[in-house]
């Protein structure tokens, strides 16, 4: 029986693996998103082999209360489920910072977080790709920031992809 649930495994891991993956080499675009007040985020995204890739994200706050800069980094791995369309997962962190002034009350810092991604996306045959992904992060160094804003990131990417 073991041998039949480990060969069981193995067809489907050849199977899963032969698939071609749709991975654009460089692609460019926007986060939209709650992401802890920071709204929308410019992303980009480098593919570095055919399941592999790193995404940047800048997201920015600029209100009449509170100001904050974040900038994160993942490492992706990209899994095809038919053409164009494709799940993913990665690991990375980031760092930002903030500044509030409120009734006469004022405070700022900086911060630097841990983040985990998870997402689907479809790669068009066109130069365009959607996302839907998940991104809960783990703030170490600033309770303040983060007292008020517990909770994963939510977010849709629209993408240009391009060589």
């Amino acid at each position: 029986m073991k041998k039949v649930i480990l060969s069981a495994f193995m067809l489907f891991g050849i199977a899963f693996s032969s698939h071609a993956q749709d991975i654009s080499k460089n692609a460019i675009g926007l986060r939209l998103g709650d992401n802890d007040g920071y709204g929308t985020e410019i992303s980009y995204q480098r593919g570095l082999s055919t399941n592999n890739r790193i995404e940047l994200d800048l997201g920015w706050r600029n209100s009449n209360d509170v100001d904050a800069i974040k900038l994160a980094g993942l490492y992706q791995w990209v899994w095809n489920i038919d053409k164009g369309l494709n799940w993913y997962a990665g690991a990375g962190g980031g760092l930002g910072s903030w500044s509030y002034s409120i009734n006469g009350q004022k405070d700022n810092g900086t911060f630097i977080f841990i983040a985990g991604d998870l997402g689907i996306e479809y790669n068009f045959d066109f130069p365009l790709q959607l996302s839907l992904d998940i991104r809960p992060e783990i703030y170490l160094n600033s309770n303040d920031y983060r007292e008020n804003n517990f909770g994963p990131d939510l977010a849709l990417g629209v993408r240009y992809k391009f060589n």
